[in-house]
């Protein structure tokens, strides 16, 4: 059980990390980050983690399902420690020496990870985490400069895609791993929870990409679009099972799934007027 511990340090030590920031700051813009950080996070592990392999978690919280429990220690560092010190460095406006100093740290802690046998890798190598963190910090700190100056082009869209992506990828894959409501079966890799969750990314990519496309939609009556998101949500998920893709294990899992997809796209619609009428701070500053 000691391999869960130093997991549920991690996860401890992120969120109060994260609740100093928002005790700090007090405003909206940190949360909106830390959303958007998380889902760039998503978005990078769909590729070299989901479909790549690059290496394996061992937190011990699940011992039913082994990917599982690999996907729920992924998950602690792409949803709490990587984006919430990503968002540190953002919202204190954190020189690059604080930059390299906190890559140096997660590539400390990634060391000593492998020592502990709780984490390893498989073509992966320590050299690229300690490459790789400081782009990813540093792009925390330029889609915070976007927060701050709400816009309704590219870079308006590229944060919605990215705080909607970060809610329907947890909203979607987490009710599978803890109660194995359904299972994915494409054929792509011979672990079925692989399978399954290396789908589920691909889903919550395209339907995150969904619901921003929709918020550019303007009817006179604004629940046809919620009507026809569930609608579809309903068609898509039999069609999968009609394929011989999707297997719906409990009772309540497409109701789930229908449900969500309405509640997503509201929270969308919410969240893209928001970012659109928070106010211009001159970057540098400091809001409260």
């Amino acid at each position: 059980m000691h391999n869960s511990y130093w997991y549920y340090a991690l996860l401890v030590l992120s969120i109060s990390l994260f609740s100093f920031i928002l005790f700090k700051k007090r405003n909206t813009q940190s949360l909106y980050l830390l959303l958007t950080n998380i889902g760039g996070a998503f978005l990078i592990e769909t590729v070299i983690y989901n479909f790549l392999a690059c290496y394996n978690y061992n937190p011990n919280f699940i011992k039913a399902n082994e990917f599982y429990d690999n996907n729920l220690g992924a998950f602690v560092s792409n949803a709490f420690a990587l984006p919430v010190v990503a968002t540190l460095i953002a919202v204190f406006h954190l020189n690059w020496i604080w930059i390299i100093f906190f890559s140096g740290l997660f590539v400390g802690i990634e060391w000593l990870f492998l020592k502990l046998h709780i984490y390893s890798h498989n073509w992966w190598r320590l050299a690229y985490t300690g490459l790789g963190l400081p782009f990813y910090f540093a792009m925390a700190k330029i889609y915070y400069h976007w927060i701050l100056r709400p816009s309704k082009g590219f870079q308006h869209y590229w944060i919605l895609y990215l705080i909607t992506g970060s809610l329907s990828a947890s909203a979607h894959v987490l009710p599978i791993i803890f109660f194995s409501n359904r299972i994915y079966s494409p054929g792509w890799f011979e672990n079925p929870g692989r399978d399954s969750i290396a789908l589920g990314a691909i889903f919550y990519l395209c339907d995150s990409l969904y619901y921003c496309l929709l918020t550019k939609l303007s009817l006179k009556r604004n629940w046809i679009k919620y009507i026809f998101t569930g609608f579809l949500m309903y068609v898509v998920n039999l069609m999968l099972i009609n394929a011989g893709i999707l297997r719906s294990l409990v009772w309540w899992d497409i109701p789930y799934y229908v449900g969500l997809s309405i509640l997503l796209l509201m929270l969308t619609e919410i969240i893209d007027k928001r970012l659109s009428q928070l106010p211009k701070i001159p970057f540098g500053y400091s809001s409260s």
